[in-house]
């Protein structure tokens, strides 16, 4: 899986990506915190060209408190509460 935040110069949106990059490593998932200095589109097409199954955005949502949590196999964007974000995907991952 892959933590994506949209915009990098957001200081809330980097540290919330961090934050769920670190809850996913502490529950033992295989993950990336993609903060490469690009577009959001960019991204998220090499997380789909290298078969990265889940993709957690922290975007313009995170205002709200939440974060959006992509399933490549089925293309579907779930919101999720920022701080239940690493568990959704370890509960879809069993």
């Amino acid at each position: 899986m892959v933590v994506t935040p949209a915009n990098n110069a957001d200081a809330a949106q980097m540290e919330t990506a961090r934050n769920i990059y670190q809850g996913c490593l502490a529950l033992g998932l295989d993950a990336l915190l993609d903060d490469r200095d690009e577009r959001p589109g960019v991204k998220f097409k090499d997380a789909d060209l290298i078969g990265v199954p889940f993709r957690i955005v922290v975007g313009k949502k995170l205002a709200s408190g939440l974060v959006e949590l992509a399933e490549r196999k089925d293309q579907e964007i779930h919101r999720r509460a920022r701080g239940d974000a690493a568990a959704a995907v370890a509960a879809r991952l069993k």
